[in-house]
């Protein structure tokens, strides 16, 4: 902060030299000491940091302190240690290729998003049309309530074998598991959302003699889209958690049976490896579904 005080400064004479010297006022300005802004900012800025990192870090604390007593208490059990070292290892080269049953950890995560995509793909292809169907006219709503009801409730790996018989095939088969598992939360998800668009809008649509598609892509699509991300973030978490138990079943290449394997050849660090990469991957599907849904959510 700056602040002016005022000086007191002779005049220099003119030429005549009956002139006599006067003194006029002059503004100066005066520095003070600048307050200390910065440093409190700081502060605030370390202090909200702490705040907001120091309960996710007791209980990262607390967790790896419970898994390092119950690894010393039982045989076997590799503590939080050992596993990193597993996982140094194993992370070294993720990518490595010695045949169809033996490849890195990398692929075999890959194999599981693209089978997750696959199903999951197919499951939004069908779902998000149904839900606004079974929403928007209420004879489909009411014929297809008993049907969905009913399948709803039934446990992925229950149509494993179904999709077996069907498509022959461990591969399709998981794949049907993952859509079949995830297409729930769309259609319903979808449906509610269609049915909490306010009536006013489709009278005004009826009012102005508006095509179906025109509701569709006027009305209630932009009002919609919040609900349908919801039913996809939920959908996404379904798939990826299937697609671990559909792949210990069905062999191959992908996380599960990569689990699966590790635990026929004793090797728990690596199970438990896969355990916290399977969390990492789902998180992160799930987290990038949060932020589109942000980036769509207009109330």
């Amino acid at each position: 902060m700056s602040a002016v005080y005022r000086t007191l400064q002779p005049i220099p004479p003119a030429n005549d030299a009956s002139t006599t010297n006067t003194m006029v006022e002059v503004a100066e300005p005066v520095v003070k000491p600048a307050e200390p802004r910065l440093r409190l900012n700081l502060k605030e800025k370390l202090g909200t940091v702490l705040r907001v990192l120091t309960p996710p870090l007791l209980g990262i604390a607390a967790f790896i302190g419970i898994w390092a007593l119950i690894a010393q208490e039982t045989s076997n059990l590799p503590g939080p240690y050992k596993t990193w070292v597993s996982a140094q290892a194993l992370f070294a080269d993720p990518f490595y290729n010695n045949g169809p049953n033996d490849q890195g950890i990398g692929w075999n995560i890959l194999y599981s998003l693209y089978r997750v995509g696959l199903g999951f793909g197919m499951a939004a292809l069908v779902g998000i049309p149904l839900g606004f169907m079974i929403g928007r006219f209420r004879f489909l709503a009411e014929m297809t309530a008993p049907i969905i009801s009913l399948l709803r409730p039934v446990s992925p790996l229950a149509w494993l074998p179904i999709g077996l018989l069907v498509f022959h095939r461990a591969e399709p088969a998981s794949i049907w598991v993952i859509f079949i598992s995830s297409i729930w939360p769309m259609v319903l998800n979808t449906a509610v959302g269609v049915r909490q668009v306010p009536q006013d809008y489709l009278n005004v649509a009826r009012v102005l003699n508006l095509s179906e598609w025109k509701v569709f892509s006027r009305i209630l699509f932009p009002a919609v889209v919040p609900h349908v991300l919801t039913g996809i973030r939920l959908s996404i978490g379904v798939a990826w958690l299937v697609i671990v138990a559909a792949e210990m079943l069905t062999g191959g290449v992908g996380i599960g049976f990569w689990i699966w394997d590790e635990w026929n050849n004793l090797n728990v660090a690596h199970i438990i490896i896969a355990i916290f990469v399977v969390g990492i991957v789902g998180l992160l599907l799930e987290q990038l579904l949060v932020l589109i849904a942000k980036r769509f959510d207009y109330e």
